[in-house]
């Protein structure tokens, strides 16, 4: 009894999700608000008030078991089902969650239940200064001809600050000295410091200087760090190397193999001997993971692919490169080569499937909500669109949404238990690139039972001889009757029409056991008193009492009996 009043909660539960979700599901899904919080916040910081801000019910919460289905894998954040309240579960540090200076947003999915709410929040982490500059190496040398221009730039190592733009490297300051000054110049969102040449050098006066570049951020209050500048002081090697483009220019598709050859660079120098003798170079300022992908031959100039080129991950990559004399003191020159990744169709589009209920009532009207099915590609273009399709010979459907690449699984068609009671649905989505991509989903449906069949007799109708004095209580016969239906819904009571005036006079003949089926003769018979009669034995399904109210049909079926 106690399962049986459990499965129909569930019943009433599903019938009342199904519903609110069919009404509601097109305005609910595209609710959005969002949060900003700076980063480092401690474990237990109050986001925001997330279920008053969604305008919910916070008394309802634990019941509709409000909660967060995705977002960041490590569970940064957590919401309180008590009064609605999101808060920061682990500690976030901006620089390791978001690589670079771009918003730092971190997507959340909560979802509410009875009825069926979805709710997409974002929630902004903002930069603190809490990293200061860095310089690669702790010092730089140069070696720099006496008789080298005023006005002459040099360029420095750029420093490194994690944190964003307005928290990152602002200014440099050089060390107090006669002879050299610090400008900076803006290049691919960073500022690169240049060591000017303010008055002429004279080896013979000093053949060395040691400076001291500090880099200063933009907190409050500001960061700094500092590097060593060694300048040696040299004779003679006028004139520098020279690209032939500045910048470079180059198109390679993604899944181009190690060694490939993408550009070769030129550069000439006027000069004679050692001094025109030109060797090739990356720039400082080139990041490690860009060095694993590419490399330079330092003779002949030839970039080659070194690791393997992912466009989902960069699709264009800026490479300071430098030319270098011989010389004594060497003379370089910069250019940069822009290397522009072409996408390729190598990604299988990604299915998020959310269950709603793996349980379906077989009297479900068509449109019913099965599951949600999110769809997404990292790929670009052509090979990023898609098509979704569910298995055949199935009686479900896939219907769109209001929101971009997010569709509902639902009944098409009438459901009968007794014909199919399991459903194994693939769920396969394919992309239009070449060759097209695909990925799969599956899942069981399991189709329960309404009292949707009548009893039957396996005969009907059934004749018996029965010999004269029999003994009073004995049984006489039994009938048996089947329902194709489950459980409460299949279980039958028996019982003997005790209607007109000659059905009356059965009472005193026989009885029925209810539950059995078995028919017991309360008297003895007398063939020279009756020789022949009938009667009608009634099959019926009566539902637990506890159900009677929900609608549940009571369902019989009858067979007449002759008896000679």
């Amino acid at each position: 009894m106690e399962a049986g009043g459990q499965r129909r909660k569930w019943a009433y539960w599903w019938i009342a999700l199904c519903f609110s979700l069919l009404l509601c599901f097109g305005q609910q899904v595209s609710a959005q608000i969002r949060y900003s919080i700076p980063e480092e916040l401690k474990e237990g910081s109050v986001v925001g008030h997330i279920a008053k801000d969604l305008g919910l019910d916070v008394s309802t919460l634990v019941n509709r078991r409000f909660r967060i289905v995705s977002g960041s894998k490590d569970a940064l954040f957590e919401v309180n089902q008590n009064n609605g309240v999101l808060y920061v579960h682990k500690k976030i540090d901006r620089e390791e969650l978001c690589d670079g200076n771009g918003a730092c947003l971190i997507n959340l999915k909560m979802v509410v239940e009875d009825p069926l709410e979805i709710h997409y929040v974002g929630v902004e982490v903002t930069d603190v200064n809490d990293n200061s500059p860095t310089f690669t190496e702790e010092e730089e040398h140069f070696e720099i001809a006496e008789h080298t221009p005023t006005g002459t730039r040099f360029q420095i190592q750029t420093a490194r600050d994690a944190d964003t733009t307005v928290n990152n490297v602002r200014s440099y300051k050089l060390s107090h000295n006669e002879y050299f000054d610090v400008e900076t110049k803006d290049r691919h969102d960073e500022k690169i410091p240049l060591l000017v040449l303010k008055k002429a050098l004279d080896r013979e006066n000093a053949a060395e200087h040691r400076l001291i570049l500090t880099a200063i951020d933009g907190g409050n209050p500001q960061r700094s760090g500092n590097l060593n500048i060694i300048v040696t002081v040299l004779d003679v090697n006028d004139n520098r190397p020279v690209f032939s483009q500045d910048p470079y220019s180059v198109m390679v598709k993604e899944n181009a193999a190690v060694g490939t050859v993408l550009v070769k660079l030129n550069a000439t120098d006027l000069d004679e001997g050692l001094n025109g003798v030109v060797e090739y170079a990356f720039g400082r300022n080139l990041k490690r993971k860009v060095q694993n992908l590419f490399i330079l031959d330092s003779a002949t100039g030839e970039i080659q692919i070194k690791g393997v080129l992912d466009f989902e991950e960069t699709e264009l990559y800026k490479l300071d490169v430098q030319a270098s004399d011989k010389g004594q003191p060497p003379l370089a020159a910069e250019s940069v080569v822009i290397i522009k990744v072409a996408d390729i169709n190598d990604n299988a589009p990604e299915i998020d499937l959310t269950s709603l209920s793996n349980i379906v009532s077989e009297d479900s009207k068509p449109g019913t909500v099965i599951s949600l099915i999110s769809i997404s590609d990292k790929d670009s273009g052509i090979n990023g669109k898609i098509i979704l399709s569910v298995s055949d010979n199935v009686p479900f459907e896939l219907k769109p949404s209001v929101q971009e690449n997010i569709y509902s699984l639902v009944t098409k068609g009438k459901l009968d238990r007794e014909l199919v009671s399991h459903y194994d649905i693939t769920i396969t989505v394919t992309d239009l690139g070449k060759p097209s991509l695909s990925s799969f989903k599956s899942l069981s449906v399991q189709v329960s039972d309404v009292n949707d069949n009548s009893p039957e007799f396996s005969q009907d109708p059934l004749e018996l001889y029965l010999v004269e004095n029999n003994a009073p209580g004995a049984s006489v016969m039994s009938v048996s009757a089947f329902d194709k239906d489950l459980n409460e819904n299949a279980m039958i009571t028996y019982y003997i029409i005790r209607g007109g005036a000659a059905q009356k006079d059965m009472a005193s003949f026989l009885n029925i056991n209810s539950e059995t089926g078995v028919v017991y003769a309360l008297t003895r018979f007398d063939f020279e008193v009756i020789r022949k009669f009938q009667f009608q034995v009634v099959a019926k399904v009566i539902p637990d009492r506890r159900r009677r109210d929900s609608g549940e049909r009571q369902r019989r079926g009858s067979c007449p009996l002759r008896w000679c």
